[in-house]
């Protein structure tokens, strides 16, 4: 008894599980193409391929279409499903049905409008009236759903809204039926192409993709859709390095190479198909064949179609990114049509199909046949999302009948059955209308188009003919993608490349090659120029008183330097400074020390003080060289340097004339040389240093202060060595030339001189120390001229400092050996020619 109530309990559960399906099931009709009701709505969908030669059709019924599509089928069954659907629902149109009539395209203008033409008869009948006014005109159908090409709504677009009849199509994106001005009455369920190319263009920028090819069908579709790619992709960049037409109404076997040859020689990577199914199978077929790989970026057009996704070989073009027509599951879609074709098997057994029997009744004879082996067909993935679109349509039409038709959840103010409803008041409600599906809100702009994107998809292969699309991202105005779950179908696995030629580096221009502006040569910025901002086409120039260094993204203001004490120069020269400093001190110490002998008497009495002081201040001023230059420093510097050596070669030059005087007048020498050592010495010394103190004042009064001098500098350089100014020229080489002149008179008055035979030879010391210093300083004139400017600060610093020591180690140091070695030779004999006056006598010839 106990098995018995057990067996009970379970029969009961499965019995209430069978009870699950909505009860309206059982009133499915069997009827897949016509169904009445209070309101009629038209459906034109691509139940069937064409099967004959367009281009032998002689009269207009030459078209056959004897191949049924089973994607256009089930299309045409997502509208019975959707209908029957609403019907079930009371609350939405209360106590009004909803019928349908739907015919076949064939995917073929001069198909379509044969059935468009018997949906605007006038009411039930066959007769499509000619009248001068169309307003109280009630065609057969409120609203036609469809149709799924772009290709066919140029053709009834145009007639239809001459009727202002709502047209409603699920798959025509072409931008172009978003001018209301020449489809007043159309609107979709799918995105504009306009968005379909911004969504691509902004998957292409995502990637870095600028160098694609582009490939089109040969329609209205393709042809439209092509153009506005290239169009936007040149606003964003991106070049198109060819296009290219398949041809739909033609063999497309020829031109199908032609555009494979072109796309291999361009070296593209990415290339866009813009393409109705079936010249897409006929282009990846060749693609197959060819083993050919890359990106593929699809349109929603064959995204999804299966046409081209189960081609033998699919698995080896590459990868495919595609986007398609957002969607949401039908959950009780595939349920519905089990049930519909169960009914159809369980009918009596169909007689063969009637070939006399019209398109226009029925449009697929061989339907009778169907069975639940021909579920598949409704399962694939592309059928369920398009269908989704199909069902927008539908139900959009349905709530704006309810607002049309003043409805409530019980009843509507408007009876279909007495009242006239019209086409164009339909399309005012539908402007209006906003409607919320499975979780998608979804209302008209006033171009028709519908509020809502794409999802980006990838063709994810599982083997050589199944293709998975997963969903990788979302579009809606923005595109948003999840690039992790993007699988390359790469050598590496990583995203391929497809640019002309490769990013410029910073501080580089592009210098665009042949006619298209991502093929370019990468040019450096020159110094003095710079470039911020990569899309800049040119370099700018640096402002005034900036430079930069080649490949520069900014200007700076210059950098100078200077000899720094730490410097390894001005080191150098210091250790030399201090070296001759601490001879001069050692020569000083010396001469006062001996000082009133015959020799420092002879050498110039106390002017060797004079002259050891001058050529110690001399070296002294060279310090004015090192360190950061300034005003004031600038200002000394080169005087300085000029009227020291200036003191001390007037010494020089006073005692060259008591040897002049000696020599030259010998017989007046005695009683003239004591007034030549007091009073004429005393006026050369003032009167040269006179002179040449009037030309270092002209000098420091003429030349530009460093300031001024740093102003003027026209910058062409980033870092560079800053020294005085040595200006005029003319003024520097007046008080140089100043003392050479000096050392070449002196040179001049004693070089001839003879020589006291056993005594000392003055004259001697001061050809040498004077020659020296003259070939010093006119040897640093051509070399100075062409120093750079720290070059030529230590080149002076250190010339200064050998015409230093040539005087002290030709004048002095002679005289110091004599009184360190030989002080027995410190006597008056052995210096009484300069002493007394008397003339030197001439060697005895033997």
């Amino acid at each position: 008894m106990t098995k018995e109530w057990i067996l009970l309990v379970l029969c009961g559960i499965q019995g209430s599980g069978l009870s699950t399906k909505p009860s309206w099931f059982q009133n499915i009709s069997t009827d897949l193409f016509k169904s009445p009701g209070d309101i009629m709505i038209g459906g034109l969908f691509p139940i069937n391929e064409l099967t004959s030669d367009l281009s032998k059709r002689v009269k207009p019924d030459d078209l056959e279409c004897n191949s049924i599509s089973t994607f256009g089928l089930s299309l045409a069954l997502a509208m019975k499903f959707s209908l029957d659907e609403i019907n079930s629902k009371e609350n939405l149109l209360p106590g009004i049905t909803l019928g349908f009539e739907s015919y076949d395209t064939c995917m073929q203008p001069a198909i379509v409008m044969k059935p468009v033409l018997q949906l605007l008869t006038k009411g039930t009948t066959e007769e499509l009236d000619v009248t001068c006014n169309y307003t109280d005109y009630k065609p057969r159908v409120i609203a036609i759903i469809g149709p799924n090409s772009s290709d066919l709504v140029p053709v009834i677009g145009k007639l239809i809204g001459f009727f202002l009849m709502p047209l409603i199509s699920y798959g025509a994106t072409s931008d172009m039926f978003s001018d209301k001005e020449t489809f007043p009455s159309f609107m979709r369920t799918v995105p504009s192409d306009r968005w379909q190319v911004t969504a691509m263009v902004q998957l292409l920028k995502e990637f870095g993709w600028n160098w694609v090819s582009v490939v089109g069908s040969d329609d209205e579709y393709g042809q439209k859709g092509q153009q506005k790619f290239s169009s936007m992709a040149n606003e964003e960049s991106i070049c198109v390095a060819y296009q290219g037409l398949i041809p739909v109404y033609s063999d497309p076997v020829q031109a199908v190479t032609e555009i494979l040859n072109h796309i291999v020689d361009a070296k593209v990577g990415v290339v866009v198909v813009f393409s109705l199914p079936k010249p897409a199978r006929d282009f990846f077929a060749e693609v197959i064949r060819r083993n050919m790989t890359g990106v593929w970026v699809a349109s929603t057009a064959w995204a999804l179609n299966d046409i081209v996704s189960t081609l033998p070989g699919i698995s080896t073009i590459g990868t495919v990114l595609a986007f398609a027509d957002i969607t949401r599951p039908l959950n009780l879609f595939t349920p519905y049509i089990r049930e519909l074709f169960t009914k159809i098997e369980e009918m009596q057994i169909p007689q063969q199909p009637d070939t006399e029997i019209s398109p226009l009744d029925n449009p697929c004879t061989r339907c009778s046949y169907l069975s639940q082996a021909n579920m598949s067909m409704i399962e694939i993935k592309p059928v369920q999302r398009s269908a989704f679109s199909v069902y927008t349509a539908i139900y959009c039409v349905a709530h704006a009948l309810h607002n049309l038709l003043g409805c409530n959840a019980t009843r509507c103010a408007l009876n279909p059955k007495t009242d006239n409803v019209y086409p164009w008041q339909l399309l005012q409600s539908l402007q209006k209308v906003s409607v919320d599906l499975e979780g998608v809100s979804l209302q008209f702009d006033k171009e028709g188009n519908p509020s809502f994107g794409y999802d980006a998809l990838q063709w994810k292969f599982d083997n050589d003919t199944t293709v998975r699309f997963d969903v990788i991202g979302y579009f809606y105005q923005n595109l948003m993608i999840n690039k992790n779950n993007i699988t390359w179908h790469t050598k590496n696995g990583k995203v391929p490349m497809s640019t002309c030629s490769s990013d410029c580096g910073i501080g580089q221009v592009h210098r665009v090659k042949g006619f298209h502006s991502c093929c370019f040569d990468c040019i450096d910025c020159k110094e003095g120029t710079f470039l911020n901002r990569s899309d800049d086409i040119q370099c700018k120039s640096c402002p005034i008183g900036q430079w930069s260094t080649p490949r520069s993204t900014s200007c700076v203001y210059p950098i100078y330097t200077y000899l720094d004490w730490s410097n390894y120069e001005s080191v150098g020269l210091i250790l030399g400074g201090i070296l001759v400093l601490v001879s001069l001190v050692w020569v000083g110490v010396l001469f006062f020390k001996h000082r009133g002998t015959p020799l420092v008497k002879t050498a110039g009495g106390p002017l060797t003080g004079l002259m050891l002081l001058s050529l110690v201040g001399e070296c002294i001023s060279l310090v004015l060289f090192l360190g950061q230059p300034g005003d004031v420093v600038c200002r000394l510097q080169e005087p300085l340097n000029a009227f020291f050596p200036t003191v001390a070669l007037s010494v020089i030059l006073t005692i060259s004339l008591q040897i002049v005087c000696i020599t030259e007048f010998p017989e007046k020498s005695s009683e003239h040389l004591e007034n030549i050592r007091g009073r004429v010495s005393l006026f050369v010394i003032l009167g040269c240093c006179g002179l040449q103190a009037g030309l270092c004042g002209w000098y420091a009064q003429e030349a530009p202060s460093l300031t001024q001098y740093v102003a003027s500098l026209e910058v062409t350089y980033v870092k560079t060595f800053l020294r005085c100014p040595v200006e005029p020229m003319l003024n520097f080489g007046l008080m140089l030339g100043f003392n050479v002149m000096l050392a070449l008179v002196s040179f001049m008055a004693t070089f001839m001189a003879l020589k006291p035979p056993g005594q000392y030879n003055l004259a001697r010391d001061i050809t040498i120390s004077t020659l020296s210093y003259c070939v010093l300083w006119v040897m640093f004139i051509p070399i100075y001229t062409s120093l750079s400017d720290k070059e030529k600060s230590i080149a002076q610093v250190g010339v200064s400092l050998l015409s230093i020591i040539g005087l002290v180690a030709s004048y002095f140091f002679p005289k110091c050996q004599l009184l360190v070695k030989h002080p027995e030779l410190n006597t008056d004999d052995h210096f009484r020619t300069f002493l007394e006056g008397v003339p030197p006598t001439p060697p005895e010839e033997s």
